[in-house]
């Protein structure tokens, strides 16, 4: 992850040689602060590799390849996968939005690519294991 993880995760996904790939974190950090981002890439060819296709105007092109109110449904579903792992009784801040913290469009190829790898009905995250494949890298 590149960085001290400051709340509980889980491995979800691992590549074949048993590398991380996928984390779960939990919509609360240790100090309470809300998660948005529930899936984290962290397989270092998978950050490449999307990184790739960020820089090449990927976010973009996503979002303009997708259906609109399939992407809203996505963000919906997300959100509430992720609000219903938030403890019952719970009264402080809660994360909000959908896929990579965002409530519309696509902010993050990451965030999405990861959800999809953990098993996500994600049109973006399908969007990028196509070009992914296309391109021989997944």
């Amino acid at each position: 992850m590149g960085r001290v993880p400051r709340g509980p995760y889980e491995i979800v996904v691992r590549a074949d040689d048993g590398t991380p790939r996928v984390l779960r974190n939990a919509p609360l950090l240790d100090d309470g602060t809300p998660m948005p981002t529930r899936y984290w890439l962290v397989g270092p060819d998978d950050v490449l590799w999307v990184s790739r296709l960020e820089s090449a105007g990927g976010v973009g092109r996503a979002e303009a390849a997708v259906d609109p109110d399939e992407l809203a449904d996505a963000h919906r579903r997300y959100a509430a996968e992720r609000d219903a792992a938030i403890p019952d009784g719970y009264a402080g801040h809660r994360p909000s939005a959908g896929v990579g913290g965002t409530r519309q469009g696509v902010k993050c190829l990451h965030a999405h690519y990861a959800w999809y790898l953990a098993g996500g009905d994600d049109p973006v995250g399908r969007w990028v294991a196509g070009h992914l494949e296309a391109e021989d890298r997944a």
